[in-house]
């Protein structure tokens, strides 16, 4: 060993740190502006939703160029936030959830982003029911129902996203609940 190659070895950790800080920073912004997409689009905000897409579809091409081979797992939270958030925008807006293919994650952070989705979508079908919007409440059940019916035809070790599939059900059940409320009471 020399200071020759100490000092190499020095300026290679120096990079992979830089890069785990900018994978750290832009993570957390795009956790930050998936919360603020989901607010917006709670609220049928649409326009200042749309803004906030933009903003973190650039973040998003920004993270996927970094290469890191220092361990962080904050990326992965970020990109199952990303999912989330586009996928309640699509919903709201569109009616439809967006493919893996299409968001560009892999497929573990895209199911436990679909796990986190129905918990806000059982957020919008309480307050669709507020406003008399039972129809609308009846198609965000129906979709929890299809996930979790696709939740249920995969083998999930247990993990993370084992627990977070379980959550599913639970939101499929309040729905449901929401629901025969309803049905139980009349629709005035």
């Amino acid at each position: 060993m020399t200071a020759e190659e100490f000092s190499k070895i020095r300026q290679e950790m120096h990079r992979i740190d830089g890069r785990r800080e900018s994978i750290i920073q832009l993570s957390r912004d795009i956790i930050s502006i998936s919360k603020q997409i989901i607010y917006a689009a709670q609220r049928n905000d649409m326009k200042t939703a749309s803004s906030a897409i933009n903003d973190i579809k650039n973040k998003i091409r920004k993270l996927k160029k970094i290469n890191i081979a220092a361990d962080t797992s904050i990326n992965s939270v970020a990109f199952q936030e990303y999912v989330e958030a586009i996928a309640f925008y699509e919903f709201v807006k569109n009616k439809k959830i967006p493919t893996k293919a299409s968001l560009g994650v892999s497929a573990e952070d895209y199911l436990s982003g679909l796990c986190d989705l129905t918990g806000e979508l059982v957020r919008k079908a309480v307050y669709d029911v507020i406003h008399k919007k039972f129809d609308e409440a009846e198609k965000i059940k129906e979709l929890v129902h299809d996930i979790y019916g696709e939740f249920l035809k995969l083998h999930l070790r247990n993990g993370e996203l084992r627990k977070k599939s379980d959550s599913i059900k639970w939101n499929l059940k309040k729905l449901e609940e929401v629901m025969y409320d309803i049905s139980m009471k009349g629709r005035h």
